[in-house]
């Protein structure tokens, strides 16, 4: 198939699939398009290579670039066991990992959850507690709800029309998200999960306020945040192109 996605603009090129060709793959029986591999971050060829690259996966793993050159397909969803693969790839993830590790320092030197305590036993605990809160807010939004509401876990790119109409786009997807059929639904995964991550997370901070409206903040927090992530995704490859981020072009008009 000659067709092949932009990977947004510049940048995406390089961090929007993990690793493998850039072609779309033959089109399936029930009419849509099944998501191209991800290209490695060797497409990217500028200083801390790596780095670069791990943050870039971490954030277009979650984003479907879709095939604006091909009127009337759209890309397949994700089976149930592709979900699940999406949450074991964030999962081991070194991002989460170094994320955990800041917020233990930073709970560790505020003394956050006194009964953990001080010195490397306590930083060990508040290490493993955080990552098991990234993980259960992993498995919750990006597999179990999904999979029970039929639900796409991944973000659909708009990257055409102006910004504030992009950005609007972004922020929606906290509220609507895809469902495997392709119908637009609310995202139940993204409220729901979020709010079951939180009620898991504070059962292991035996120290934290525990009540309904802390839950209630703890969660409109999270979710303000996975909002932040989403506007991310979307204007990821502008803001490759503004900071000059030397990675490989591979657009759709050398595809055509």
């Amino acid at each position: 198939m000659r067709g092949r996605l932009r990977c947004g603009l510049i940048c995406a090129a390089a961090v929007a699939r993990i690793a493998g060709a850039q072609e779309l793959r033959p089109q399936t029986a029930n009419g849509c398009v099944e998501s191209p591999a991800m290209v490695s971050w060797q497409d990217y060829s500028g200083p801390m290579q790596k780095l670069v690259g791990t943050v870039g996966r971490s954030l277009e793993r979650r984003a479907v670039h879709p095939p604006h050159y091909r009127a009337g397909t759209t890309l397949c969803s994700l089976e149930l066991k592709e979900k699940f693969r999406l949450f074991v790839a964030d999962t081991l993830d070194p991002l989460p990992v170094f994320s955990a590790g800041f917020d233990a320092g930073i709970g560790q030197a505020r003394n956050d959850d006194p009964s953990f305590g001080q010195g490397g036993a306590g930083y060990g605990r508040r290490l493993a507690t955080g990552f098991a809160g990234q993980v259960s807010h992993r498995f919750f939004t990006e597999f179990a709800y999904p999979a029970i509401f039929s639900e796409d876990p991944r973000y659909y790119r708009m990257e055409h029309g102006g910004r504030r109409k992009r950005l609007l786009h972004a922020m929606e997807h906290t509220f609507v998200a895809q469902r495997d059929s392709g119908k637009r639904i609310f995202n139940s995964s993204e409220w729901l999960g979020t709010a079951s991550s939180v009620v898991v997370n504070d059962t292991m901070h035996p120290d934290h306020d525990n009540g309904l409206g802390q839950v209630a903040q703890d969660t409109g927090f999270a979710i303000l945040g996975d909002m932040g992530f989403d506007v991310l995704r979307e204007f990821w490859p502008e803001i490759a192109k503004k900071f000059k981020m030397p990675f490989r072009d591979r657009n759709e008009s050398a595809a055509r």
